[in-house]
């Protein structure tokens, strides 16, 4: 693979193609469990690991695949591959395991997963599939984390709470008050504010693209009025 082939899926995954706010994939998870920082990302990491692995499968047994059957065998290998998560979680962070609770195994039918096996790594080599299983799944877990983010502060004021369920009791001292003596947000933790804040993630995507776009066509348009005033 050559670097810039690198380049592209990386950009496709955490940009272009942004499974969270371009392909608004996964949504159930995304605004279920986005409520704080530490659910977000931990989520997140684990839809990354299952999707790596998942394409990296895939991709390494494409062609011994039937395609009448490829379907069934890409959800029975990430079911397999979800349960090794969630065996690991409930074995290394178990308070994070069972605060996240049913979303672990709904990975299972998390559609970006089986949306990347079918357009993807069936087409692919292991290790574009890999990149591409992890630049889809961080791109996911950019989105989770920013909206847990925003989502934890206006809605209890801090940054980082919960995070001793991955690192242990002395883990506390991390947590980061934002707004001290704060009485927080209902609508931030609901439901209703993951919409909200999704929505301004998306347009505020959708407004920098716009705005290069933009620069990319007025940059063009000047060079070719040099080009003209030259000849």
């Amino acid at each position: 693979m050559t670097y810039q082939e690198i380049r592209d899926i990386f950009h496709n995954g955490l940009w272009k193609q942004n499974p969270g706010i371009v392909q608004l994939l996964g949504l159930c998870p995304l605004l279920a469990i986005s409520s704080s920082v530490v659910n977000a990302v931990g989520l997140g990491l684990a839809t990354v690991l299952v999707m790596a692995l998942s394409n990296t499968a895939v991709a390494a047994i494409r062609e011994f695949i039937p395609n009448e059957a490829r379907i069934p065998v890409y959800v029975l290998l990430i079911a397999v591959l979800v349960t090794i998560v969630q065996l690991l979680m409930n074995a290394y962070v178990y308070s994070l395991y069972v605060v996240l609770g049913i979303f672990i195994p709904l990975i299972v039918t998390n559609c970006i997963i089986l949306a990347r096996a079918e357009s993807f790594a069936s087409k692919n080599g292991v290790a574009a599939s890999a990149l591409d299983g992890i630049a889809m799944g961080l791109g996911l877990t950019a989105v989770l984390g920013v909206l847990g983010a925003v989502r934890e502060i206006f809605g209890h004021g801090t940054l980082l709470s919960g995070i001793d369920m991955v690192f242990g009791e002395a883990a506390k001292s991390w947590v980061i008050t934002v707004i001290p003596d704060y009485h927080g947000f209902l609508l931030a933790v609901l439901p209703p504010g993951a919409f909200i804040v999704l929505g301004l993630l998306i347009a505020g995507r959708n407004w920098l693209t716009l705005r290069a776009e933009q620069k990319a066509r007025g940059q063009v348009s000047e060079q070719v009025s040099d080009t003209v005033a030259t000849a």
